[in-house]
């Protein structure tokens, strides 16, 4: 089997795994817990969108904060002061998209060197917390939604199934909704890889001289993954503002940036499926020490961040895929006491013709 043909194969287990749970989850959980598991999926989305830029587009981005904070903030607003959730929720993919746009057009375009790239996006994300946490004033409001500071936004009208203001989602169809958009984003991101535009973004991590040689502009490329990296980041701040009805500038934090990294790291940099497995396990590994009260959740992330860079610096779900290729390649092999078939006669070799002694010889004539 090529290499083109297992990826895809991957993708119909995990988009039928993904299915199996949508589908599964509901009627096995009660609605705390299926709360609890809603959280993890966008959390999923908002990692998948850093595993895209960063692992296909070769674009390490420290403000995917930035972008999920603005999408949370901007969903916020909006609904306050429209009512019906249907244009906010558009709203909040397209704004952190057009940020990530004018950020991404200075960055790639002014030639910036990578090492430029993190500390820009890192120093916005800072800028925007910084900003968000100073506007706890009453005259701090945009229409009829006071923007709150460091308290934040709260009492944030859910999604409503459009056109209908007042049938507002319950927590098992939020729940319907956010996973069907994780497997969406999933499969999308897929097929654009998959695509033309795809093999350019890919092209243009690993040899960006070659792309512009072969007369494709890389910048337009990056600029282009970036930018769909911002929209996703949106789209999960919007449904994180629906799931707790409340959004403040800690996720425009610094911590918080630093948790979508590590998310990427642990799963698997280059795959999909690995930011989706590293955030699900840090999530819960992290409430699971702060019920606990016993250890510093950061100090756990950052004993786990040095393991995983030392000892499994390819993440966990590369790393397992190895490990089943290499088992599935011993069970192909026949074992040493299987049965063989039953050996033909012995055939001599044939000795080798040897040339006459003349035919060796070597004349040289003149012309």
């Amino acid at each position: 089997m090529n290499r083109f043909a297992k990826s895809w194969a991957s993708a119909a287990v995990s988009l039928a795994v993904g299915i199996a749970l949508l589908f599964g989850l509901p009627g096995v959980m009660d609605d705390y817990t299926l709360i609890e598991v809603t959280i993890y999926a966008v959390m999923s989305i908002l990692g998948v969108s850093l595993a895209f830029i960063w692992g296909f587009g070769g674009i390490l981005c420290f403000g995917q904060a930035a972008f999920f904070g603005l999408g949370s903030y901007t969903y916020a607003i909006a609904v306050m002061n429209m009512g019906d959730s249907t244009l906010p929720f558009l709203l909040a993919i397209v704004v952190p998209a057009l940020f990530a746009a004018l950020l991404g057009y200075v960055i790639f375009y002014g030639r910036l060197s990578d090492v430029y790239m993190g500390v820009i996006t890192l120093t916005v994300t800072l800028i925007l917390f910084n900003l968000i946490n100073s506007t706890a004033g009453p005259e701090w409001r945009i229409g009829s939604a006071p923007l709150g500071g460091f308290n934040g936004i709260p009492a944030i009208p859910t999604l409503n199934w459009p056109g209908q203001q007042d049938e507002m989602l319950t927590p098992k169809d939020l729940f319907y909704v956010t996973f069907t958009c994780l497997l969406l984003v999933y499969l999308g991101l897929r097929v654009l890889i998959a695509s033309k535009i795809g093999r350019v973004i890919v092209a243009a991590k690993e040899n960006e001289q070659r792309v512009l040689l072969l007369g494709y502009d890389a910048r337009a490329y990056k600029l282009f993954s970036f930018t769909l990296g911002g929209a996703i980041a949106g789209l999960a701040g919007c449904l994180f503002a629906n799931w707790g009805a409340f959004t403040s500038p800690t996720i425009f934090g610094l911590a918080q940036s630093a948790q979508i990294i590590i998310w990427v790291i642990v799963g698997g940099l280059g795959t999909l499926v690995g930011p989706i497995v590293g955030c699900v396990a840090i999530q819960w590994l992290t409430s699971q020490i702060g019920t606990q009260q016993t250890f510093n959740s950061n100090l756990v992330l950052g004993g786990i961040l040095v393991v995983f860079v030392l000892l499994v610096p390819r993440g966990i779900v590369p790393t397992l895929g190895d490990l089943i290729d290499m088992a599935w390649r011993r069970l192909r092999k026949v074992p040493a006491h299987a049965p063989t078939k039953a050996a033909s006669p012995a055939v001599a070799p044939k000795a080798p013709i040897e040339a006459p002694p003349h035919a060796l010889a070597v004349t040289e004539t003149a012309p």
